[in-house]
This record gives structure tokens, C-alpha cells and sequence, in this order.
């Protein structure tokens, strides 16, 4: 897959596979805008009081084409080889996405990485060469770029294998909708152990998740009839609208890899290719999009020479953090899933012994037909302890086993789908900030391993957070909407930082100070001045003479809830502060004005510390 921009002698290039194909579409989106403009984007959570949307449930096939439309109304297009032979050689690669290629060769140069892809091409693979000053590797859990410049994962590996089967049927989806409505559904029972996850119960499309013991359950077994037959077994009963449509194996892994950027800081690894989860919480693809929004503002500002190098070191610094904490987290998570079925007398981690022990030296002289019998007949003696003879509440055994699943539904310790503190909450320690010191509690529980559980969502202005979210309304006509969200302040048509102030006289002085500094620094700033609630009714509510000569600022008041905090009290600061945010809504400096007695050489000393330039170099 591969964009190039040839106007500045300069190309990026990415090869992507898995799940990563969301990094992947997410960074060429953000750098598609960003390289001219930003994209503004924020994920869904939690009924619009800490985030401006609620949460959803969106398939991944669904995402892509979402993705891929919105990348074709940027100008840019999808093309296959064939495509290809028709196109003018010096427009070639330009805003191209090109499918069919595989990443199979790379080579650092003076200038970048020499890459080599194969295609097909009447029937025969072939190959191609480009050289790119920049390659994302977004190729997946497996990923080729990865192996080539020889980063390694660190972290369990081959927790299970499954089977994903991906089919459609609207029987089941109605079914569901009127008697059992939901999302996720863990089956066990005496004939088959799957969990299904409904993505769509209107149209009726679910994947089924089934484990599976290789060598001796080999994949090509699984065919759509087997496929239908295990589905009619775990639904407990015969939809006559099945209809399979894909079917994949696949492992879980625990890891991150040791490295996120190679090769001077030609090579970089976002999504799967740089951490792969237990499908535990849905960790992958949101780190993955993490990753992405992280790095499309740092690649943009290399690119425009308003940063250097330096500036991709910083992406590994504050994202390898995220993703060894959210490996963690979801490592517990899914062993917290795994405790339902220990409660029925199926612990998973007795399955996986006996699969050793087949596999060993012992079981492993036994002709293949005889180990598959017996794997097959150990696990078909394990889910008759699922039957209704032995499973109810006459059986003491049976009784207990019940009485502890409640136990664990009770008190909230198997899976959890929601973590407001990892998905909004993630705080970046160091990198392309200037920290202020405080609480490293993510760090310590990253390097640990061990969580109390999901933990609330806690707006903070601390540097490395995500900017807080309340509602403001416009005090001038300078905006599109007249209510909006503080995050809809970092601009969606250009590569832009966000000064955010109280009406207070020191900090109108900083924000002229840190307008003109900003200028030398070839970087685009807007100042936004957030007055109290009720400004609207006062006769005199503005900025621009506070901040000629400069006329990129808005004026905005706070919209709070019944008994809500003020925004300084949001942000756990007082009126006399300001906050410096960073493309990717994250916060890169704040601090009181009226401590700052010499402002222009702080803030270019805080420009130079985020951008690694010196001002002389500017």
C-alpha cells in the first residue's frame, strides 16, 4: 500500500495485513488531511458526558470501507496492478492505494528504505522496487517488515488457536433480537465451547470463535458444512439461513515488540505489526488507531520541516508504554473471561496440558488418527460435566459449580467490555511534551502487570493526557457550530497546536509571546480564550485587541451541566494557568502565567523540547 508525495521529493510507504489494515487507513487519513490539513476524530464512549459522542459497536470490514471512502473524497485511489499499467510512470504512486502488493525486501539507504513488493501478474509473481523516505509498517501480527529489520516480540506467545467464522444469518439475528439481545455470548455446553459475537443481529451477521488443537485438528477440516454443523450445535438449534462466508485461523498472542522504530527512523511499526492482544476488551484496533493518530502529526511536521528526525523516536516513546499496559490489561482480562468456564469445570489451562502431552514425546508415537481420537474423546468427557444431568442445582458438585458462576457474575470478575481509563484516559509520560512530574501509576501498572480492574475516567490537563472534554459555545461568528466540544478546537483542515487561556491579562501576554514565537517556529497556533458561563449576557466579551496583531483566536464560554466543574476545576488548574495542546489532542505543556517571568525564551525553549529543533536551526 502506498502514498507518495513527490512534490517534496519525499515518499511514504505501507504494506499492512490483519487487523493493522485499520492503523494503516487511519494514518494514510490523518496524514491525507494533515499533510494540507488534520482530520478531526473522536472515538465514541460513555453517553457524551466525558467524550461529545456515545459508544459503538462497529464492525472492522465495515470500518475499512468507511475509511477507504472518506481516503477516496481526499483525492485518493484504490488500485489494483492491472490499473497500474495504464498510469503515466510520473504520476504513478501519487494518492495510489495500491492492493495486491506484499512487502517481501527492504533495503536502508542514504535517503530512506529501497522496498521490494510482489504482485501478481497474469498468473506469475512479480516484483516491483520503491524507494521511500518513510515506511509504515502496518503488515500485521505476522508482520514481514518486522522480521526483515529483525525487531523481535517480547511477551506469551500462542496463548490459543482458533478458527474465526464469519456467517450470516437473520433467523439467528431475530431470534436473538426478541428473546436474547446482545453482543457478545460465551456458549458452552456438552457438544460444542464458542464464543459468538453478534456485529450486526438487524442483518444478522456474527463471527464465531472456536478453539482448536493442531496438528492433530488440522484447519482444512474446518469446511463450511463442518462450520454450519458447529454453529447448529452451539446455537441449539438449525437456522435454515446459514450462510458462512469466511473462515480463518488464527493465534492469540500476548506481545509488544522490543522496538516500534528502525533503521534510523526510516522504518516504523503501528498496529499489530507492533503489539498483538488477547481479543479481550478490544484493545487492538483502538491501540492501533492510537498509534496512527499519534504519528500522522509527527510524520506531517517532519515533512514540513517544522520538526526533526528526532521527533518519529518520540512515537515508540510514548506509544510502546500504551501498548505493554494494554497487553497486560488484556492478558487479565481474558484469563478474568477464562474463570467462567474453570466455575463449570473446564479449566482451560488442563485442555492445554493435555494438548502438550499428546503432542509429546509419549502421545506423539501414536499414529495420528489415534491422537485426534484421543484429544477429541478427553474434550468430549470434559463438556458432559455441561450436561443438564450433572450441571443443576440437585447435583452437589453441579450445585457448587453454579453457585460459584454467580459468584463471579456478581461481583463483576469475568470480562469486561469497557475501560474508560485505557481508552480516554491514557497518559504519555514523556516524548513530544514537557511533563510536570506527578503520578506515574500507568507506568508502575504497565511494568507490573497487575490492575484493581476497570478504573473510571478522570479528566486531567497533566501533559501526555488527552484534552478534557466539555461543551462551549462560540462568542464570535469565527466557527462552524454554535455549541461544540473543547476537542473540536483542534482545527480539521490543518496541521495545528491549540493555546488554550483564561481572560486574564498575564495570560493574554503569553498568548502574544507564544503567537510570535510560534511564527519563528514555522508552527500554526491558535489561541482559544474560554470565558465563564454567562459571558454571552456581558456587553463587553472579546479578545482581538487583547491580541493584535494576531487574529487566530476564538472566544468561547463554558457550557456546564447541573453541579458541574468549571473548566479550570475540569482540568484540576485555576484561571491563571494555560494549556498548549498538540495536534493529536493531546496536551504538551501547561503551567501558570503568572510564574513565567522571562515567557519568550520558555516557550522557545518548550517548542524546541517538542519539535527537537533549536530555534537557530529553524
Amino acid at each position: 500500500m502506498v502514498w507518495r508525495r513527490t512534490s517534496k521529493s519525499c515518499s511514504q510507504q505501507w504494506t499492512c495485513g490483519g487487523s493493522s489494515y485499520i492503523a494503516l487507513l487511519s494514518l494514510v487519513l490523518f496524514l491525507g488531511r494533515w499533510i494540507t490539513c488534520n482530520l478531526k476524530v473522536v472515538l465514541p464512549y460513555f453517553d457524551k458526558i466525558v467524550s461529545p459522542v456515545s459508544v459503538a459497536h462497529f464492525s472492522q470490514y465495515k470500518l475499512v470501507r468507511l475509511l477507504l471512502k472518506r481516503l477516496e473524497n481526499l483525492g485518493f485511489h484504490t488500485c489494483t496492478p492491472d490499473m497500474l499499467q495504464s498510469l503515466n510512470q510520473d504520476m504513478l504512486w501519487e494518492k495510489k492505494i495500491l492492493m495486491g502488493h506484499e512487502c517481501i525486501s527492504l533495503h536502508p539507504t542514504d535517503q530512506g528504505v529501497m522496498v521490494g513488493a510482489s504482485f501478481q501478474k497474469e498468473g506469475k509473481m512479480e516484483e516491483r522496487k520503491f524507494h521511500c523516505s518513510i515506511l509504515v509498517a502496518s503488515d500485521g501480527a505476522r508482520s514481514t517488515v518486522r522480521n526483515l529489520v529483525g525487531i523481535n516480540m517480547k511477551g506469551e506467545h500462542d496463548l490459543q488457536k482458533l478458527v474465526s467464522i464469519h456467517f450470516m444469518s437473520k433467523d439467528l439475528g431475530q431470534y436473538l433480537l426478541q428473546q436474547r439481545p446482545g453482543m457478545l455470548f460465551f456458549i458452552f455446553n456438552p457438544e460444542a465451547i464458542g464464543v459468538l459475537v453478534a456485529h450486526d443481529l438487524n442483518q444478522g451477521e456474527f463471527v464465531l470463535q472456536v478453539p482448536y488443537y493442531p496438528p492433530q485438528q488440522k484447519f482444512e477440516d474446518f469446511s463450511s458444512k463442518v462450520c454450519k454443523q458447529i454453529i447448529f450445535k452451539l446455537v441449539g438449534w438449525e437456522p435454515v439461513d446459514v450462510e458462512v462466508v469466511d473462515i480463518k485461523p488464527w493465534a492469540m498472542h500476548a506481545e509488544v515488540a522490543e522496538k516500534f522504530v528502525s533503521c534510523n527512523n526510516r522504518v516504523i511499526l503501528v498496529g499489530d505489526a507492533a503489539h498483538r492482544f488477547p481479543p479481550a476488551g478490544g484493545f487492538g484496533m483502538n491501540t492501533g488507531i492510537q498509534d496512527a493518530h499519534n504519528l500522522a502529526w509527527k510524520i506531517s511536521s517532519l515533512l514540513n520541516n517544522i520538526a526533526s528526525p528526532s521527533i518519529i523516536q518520540t512515537y515508540e516513546v510514548e506509544r510502546r508504554p500504551i501498548a505493554i499496559s494494554n497487553t497486560n490489561l488484556s492478558v487479565q482480562n481474558f484469563k478474568a473471561a477464562m474463570s467462567v468456564p474453570t466455575a463449570l469445570g473446564l479449566d482451560p489451562t488442563m485442555a492445554n496440558s493435555v494438548h502438550q502431552v499428546i503432542n509429546s514425546s509419549i502421545g506423539s508415537i501414536l499414529p495420528s488418527s489415534m491422537q485426534k481420537a484421543v484429544l477429541e474423546g478427553i474434550f468430549s468427557i470434559g463438556r458432559s460435566q455441561l450436561s443438564e444431568f450433572f450441571l443443576n442445582e440437585d447435583n452437589p458438585i453441579g450445585s457448587m459449580r453454579l453457585a460459584r458462576l454467580r459468584s463471579i457474575f456478581h461481583e463483576g470478575k469475568s470480562l469486561q467490555l469497557q475501560f474508560p481509563a485505557e481508552d480516554l484516559g491514557f497518559c504519555y509520560l514523556e516524548g513530544a511534551l514537557v511533563a510536570d512530574g506527578g503520578n506515574r501509576t500507568l507506568e508502575t501498572e504497565a511494568a507490573s502487570g497487575h490492575r484493581s480492574g476497570p478504573r473510571d475516567y478522570i479528566p486531567s490537563a497533566k501533559p501526555g493526557s488527552r484534552l478534557p472534554h466539555m461543551q462551549v459555545r462560540a462568542l464570535n461568528a469565527s466557527f462552524s457550530k454554535d455549541i461544540f466540544s473543547t476537542l473540536d478546537l483542534i482545527p480539521g483542515d490543518k496541521l495545528e497546536f491549540l493555546l488554550i487561556i483564561a481572560p486574564v491579562e498575564k495570560s493574554y501576554d503569553l498568548a502574544r509571546s507564544t503567537l510570535k514565537v510560534a511564527e519563528e517556529f514555522k508552527v500554526s497556533l491558535k489561541v482559544c480564550i474560554i470565558w465563564p458561563e454567562g459571558s454571552s449576557d456581558k456587553q463587553e466579551t472579546g479578545s482581538g485587541t487583547k491580541l493584535d496583531p494576531w487574529t487566530n483566536h476564538i472566544d468561547v464560554e463554558e457550557i456546564k451541566r447541573s453541579s458541574s466543574k468549571s473548566w479550570w476545576e475540569l482540568c484540576h488548574m485555576t484561571s491563571k494557568g494555560f494549556i498548549l495542546v498538540r495536534p493529536d489532542e493531546h496536551i504538551a505543556w501547561r503551567s501558570d502565567s503568572d510564574t513565567l517571568d522571562n515567557i519568550v525564551p520558555e516557550v522557545e525553549r518548550v517548542l524546541s523540547l517538542i519539535l527537537g529543533v533549536e530555534k537557530s536551526c529553524v
